[in-house]
């Protein structure tokens, strides 16, 4: 992990509405750096403003005020056209009900971001097969989403998000539309990715115990950052043996 914030944020707040007397302000005053690496999540419960976080993290949105850099792009005097493009190289998104295209198999649901990028037929189809193959997905690749569990869904939307090799893999409640064994499996994918891949991923979600699961832990509540904190046994892994053995001993 880098020092590298791929994530900056100062001062960020979205409202709708604007001057009419139903003015809704969603963010406050949104102070965030991620780093190059970090397996982060946002958590908060329903109406409190991470969809919002979310969207903006994401480009399809924009702050009504406050400055947002992304892999050191200042996306504040950029048009649509050009958000699109940082998009699709910077953002891998996971969305909670998979958003496959229904009528084209696998292989071609991960070639999609390729194809927008303009990379030729036969390295998109290579790269596509390498990422099933990393994804478990290998010998399901000419299935058509009807043909896949939703374990498996999510795992070929893993592999579509990880096309680009983007910056960051935004994940919108991965494992909502799954049985406890099989979110299990994709949360697994989700470390895995991290630690043997390096990805830095941001995973939103409402649930605690998802959560607690990553290196760190940034709580939203009424739009604003609440809390802002680091797991204990991440910190002690990152020290030498002898520190490690103290964080146990205590």
């Amino acid at each position: 992990m880098s020092n590298f914030p791929v994530i900056h944020m100062e001062s960020v707040t979205k409202k709708y509405y604007i001057g009419e007397p139903n003015e809704l302000q969603i963010l406050f005053d949104i102070a965030l750096d991620i780093n190059e690496g970090e397996f982060v999540s946002i958590l908060a419960p329903s109406g409190s403003g991470k969809s919002t976080l979310m969207n903006i993290i994401g480009l399809l949105d924009r702050p009504t005020d406050g400055s947002y850099s992304l892999s050191g792009n200042d996306t504040k005097s950029l048009d649509d056209i050009q958000l699109s493009r940082i998009r699709n190289k910077e953002i891998g998104f996971v969305f909670q009900n998979f958003n496959l295209i229904p009528k084209i198999n696998a292989v071609k649901n991960v070639e999609l971001p390729l194809l927008y990028a303009g990379v030729p037929q036969k390295k998109r189809t290579e790269r596509a097969m390498e990422l099933l193959e990393l994804v478990g997905m290998g010998d399901r690749s000419t299935h058509d989403p009807s043909q896949l569990s939703g374990g498996q869904k999510q795992r070929v939307a893993i592999a579509r998000a990880m096309a680009n090799n983007p910056s960051i893999i935004l994940a919108d409640e991965p494992t909502g539309a799954l049985d406890t064994k099989t979110g299990r499996m994709v949360m697994d994918l989700f470390h895995k990715l991290h630690k043997q891949e390096g990805k830095t991923i941001v995973l939103i979600t409402h649930s605690p115990e998802l959560a607690s699961e990553t290196d760190r832990m940034i709580t939203i509540s009424d739009g604003r950052i609440i809390s802002d904190a680091e797991r204990i046994d991440s910190l002690a892994g990152s020290g030498s043996d002898s520190d490690r053995e103290e964080a146990e001993a205590e």
